[in-house]
């Protein structure tokens, strides 16, 4: 016999809102200034109230990333390819979650929305396959004149701000993240401004994915607020400007310029453009080439050498 005392309705239980955090150092902070801002689907309805990441948070997440830097970009590449493929099993795993904030944020059918989705997994298994094998494509033994040899290989640039797709929150995101951290760069990423929720949601699978703390590094807010800062940031390396129109994107090229950081302009694409295969283009972005000449030896009155 039931308890008369407990409501055994369906519709009885409290609703339980997701909260959605910051993603830094491996944690999940909120803004340090306790600020949040509303974000709602295209007909107005509201969806959840994530960070808004101040100067702080991302001067935080400088410093996540650069301690992070030297274990992840002396990672083999191989270790760095397994997990890059993990988090494509995890995604797959939570991949209902992605359908529905994906098909929320851009206003998508949930077709459309599997779709993006599951573009986005097979995204980071495409970048999980290419971190033992770029080395080759853009290194090797240089021809030349001498008693010497000459080898370029790639290193990765170091920290690296990703301003995401504005338009595409997830399968954009993805296509400009996962090449970062697949050559062995760190990553601070501000979300797309309007759909935030799957980047943030992407915190977590990457939390359980294997990807040491500071690798990734996700903040929500106003990219125009947040941006300059890293920009001007002198232990930022580089920056990737998808994410920036027109008018920002000059003013982060100008404070950029003061440490010589790497700047990926941004390219006009649309939602369709993400899907088309990569190519090697953001891998090689982010690289910078190491070459080391070595003399070669006598190996005997003959006058061979080596």
């Amino acid at each position: 016999m039931s308890d008369p005392r407990v409501d055994t309705r369906p519709d009885a239980r409290l609703s339980v809102f997701k909260t959605y955090k910051l993603y830094v150092g491996g944690k999940f902070p909120r803004s340090e200034s306790g600020r949040v801002y509303e974000v709602t689907d295209s007909k107005g309805n509201w969806l959840a109230n994530p960070p808004l990441a101040s100067r702080k948070d991302a001067r935080d997440a400088v410093v996540a990333a650069r301690k992070a830097f030297g274990g992840w970009a002396g990672a083999t590449a191989y270790n760095r390819g397994q997990i890059l493929y993990r988090v494509a099993e995890m995604l797959e795993g939570r991949k209902d979650q992605f359908v529905r904030e994906v098909a929320d944020a851009e206003s998508l059918s949930r077709p459309k929305a599997s779709a993006q989705v599951d573009a986005a997994i097979d995204r980071w298994v495409w970048y999980a396959g290419w971190t033992d094998k770029i080395a080759q494509v853009v290194g090797g033994g240089n021809p030349v004149a001498g008693p010497y040899f000459n080898l370029s290989s790639p290193e990765p640039t170091g920290v690296v701000v990703v301003l995401a797709p504005q338009e595409s929150s997830f399968l954009g995101l993805v296509s400009v993240v996962a090449p970062v951290i697949a050559t062995g760069n760190t990553a601070i990423v501000i979300a797309s401004e309007k759909s935030p929720l799957p980047a943030l949601s992407l915190g977590e699978v990457l939390a359980t994915s294997d990807v040491p703390g500071g690798v990734v590094n996700i903040l929500s807010g106003r990219t125009a607020e947040i941006a300059p800062s890293l920009a001007a940031h002198q232990d930022v390396n580089a920056i990737d400007l998808a994410g920036a129109d027109e008018a920002l994107a000059k003013e982060l090229e100008i404070a950029a310029a003061d440490n010589l950081k790497r700047v990926l302009r941004p390219q006009p694409v649309d939602n369709a453009q993400w899907f088309a295969t990569p190519g090697t283009e953001r891998l090689t972005a982010f690289l910078e080439t190491k070459t080391v000449w070595h003399p070669t030896g006598s190996l005997g009155a003959s006058g061979s050498a080596y």
